[in-house]
């Protein structure tokens, strides 16, 4: 069999039964950024892709040399971007109203999906529903959470007001969690439906643990190294990472801190935790082997809306105590493939983080049992899911349009 016979046959297995859809996807983050919902939605459009839909990617351009196009695998078209305040490494779309109304009339698309709530996102709302193109979300980021952590607490309802007023402006709105349904739902959000997020189980397993970064980091082979990933931010509630590696290292005093990812409170950190470990942002093979190469992760943050980081320390077979909310309430079997603290008891998330550093066959069932949990969560499914959603949008869509002819219809006569 030659290499194009099998690319067929690996394609044609992810293709639907129904007909393939052209889908405009809107996103204001993208890889090479690192955050979950720039991977979450590179993900998506990549199996909406291999599942043989054509994708009409538009995002703001990332730099000089940033020319989109298209590449092989989607059509890419690019807006202008500004840096966020306080995250420079990441971009927010500008309005784009008028470019996006002149690309959906030339290759009008069977629905838009719009992944981000910025700018950007909202002259694509704006345009989807001026040429009335069925059009659904996703609700990716706590901003509203966020507001209190960078002493702008008063703009919570504000910031609210905006998101409700964009997410029911569109037919279909994605979380990625039953409970954060129910808590939108009580924020006054409609037409919400549950699509989880998955893992790459074959980039993150335990497979990829290292003894040389284990020695890098000063880990002795019988010493825990105790992990955080994210970004270095207020919202991470990182003082808990602090105070619990503080716990565990007054008992086992050759344990490790290591934090991967970088934010605007990197210095800070340094500062607080001069022994720990500060890894930067990684990627690919390299962060895969810092999840497989620690031991224990803890994951403090209470404004997620997912938390992919806990989904891929699972599989790779790390033992995970965090709240019970998110990802990990989602995922989490307490006691048997990880440990959950009750949402926000700070207390209790530090008993459990120091009775997992303080019990190895413990620690070594939860770790086992996290990679059976995690495998369950592969990315075919989750693809499968969202392309259903969006087909629903559309068939909904078309529906109200025929509704709306009849009584023309009906009027006239």
């Amino acid at each position: 069999m030659d290499t194009h016979d099998a690319t067929d046959l690996v394609v044609d297995r992810y293709r639907p039964a129904f007909p393939a859809l052209r889908i405009g996807v809107v996103t204001e983050t993208w890889p090479p950024e690192v955050n979950g919902v720039a991977l979450t939605v590179a993900r998506i459009v990549e199996g909406l892709q291999r599942r043989g839909h054509d994708v009409q990617l538009v995002r703001p351009r990332q730099g000089e040399g940033d020319r989109g196009g298209a590449n092989g695998r989607y059509n890419e078209t690019l807006t202008g971007g500004l840096p966020i305040p306080r995250y420079p490494q990441l971009r927010m779309g500008m309005p784009s109203m008028r470019m996006l109304v002149r690309l959906w009339t030339r290759e009008r698309p069977d629905v838009v999906h719009i992944a981000t709530e910025g700018p950007l996102g909202w002259s694509a709302l704006r345009a989807a529903r001026k040429l009335g193109l069925p059009v659904s979300s996703d609700f990716r980021t706590n901003f509203h959470a966020y507001s209190g952590h960078y002493g702008v607490g008063w703009l919570r309802k504000p910031i609210v007001g905006y998101l409700r007023k964009f997410h029911n402006g569109t037919d279909c709105t994605m979380v990625p969690t039953d409970r954060l349904r129910r808590d939108l739902e009580e924020l006054g959000l409609r037409n919400l439906t549950v699509v989880a997020r998955g893992v790459d189980t074959a980039r993150f397993g335990p497979e990829h643990r290292s003894a040389a970064l284990r020695a890098q980091w000063g880990v002795a082979h019988d010493e825990i190294a105790v992990l955080c990933v994210g970004r270095l931010a207020p919202e991470k509630n990182l003082d808990l990472v602090l105070a619990s590696f503080a716990a565990i290292r007054r008992a086992r005093p050759k344990a490790r801190l290591v934090l991967v990812g970088d934010g605007p409170m990197r210095a800070e950190l340094q500062l607080r935790a001069p022994d720990a470990v500060l890894a930067g942002q990684r990627g690919g093979a390299d962060l895969a082997a810092h999840y497989a190469s620690a031991d224990l992760f803890l994951f403090p943050s209470v404004t997620e809306t997912f938390g992919n980081v806990t989904i891929e320390a699972m599989a790779s077979g790390l033992a995970v105590v965090a709240f019970d909310y998110a990802a990990a309430g989602q995922l989490i079997r307490s006691g048997e493939n990880g440990v959950l603290a009750p949402f926000g008891d700070a207390g209790l998330f530090i008993e459990r983080a120091l009775e997992v550093a303080m019990d190895a066959d413990f620690r070594d069932r939860l770790r086992g049992l996290a990679r059976v949990s995690a495998a369950a969560s592969g990315w075919d499914g989750i693809v499968e899911k969202f392309e259903g959603v969006l087909r629903g949008v559309i068939r909904t869509a078309n529906v109200a349009g025929e509704r709306r002819e009849a009584s023309v219809l009906t009027r006239a006569a």
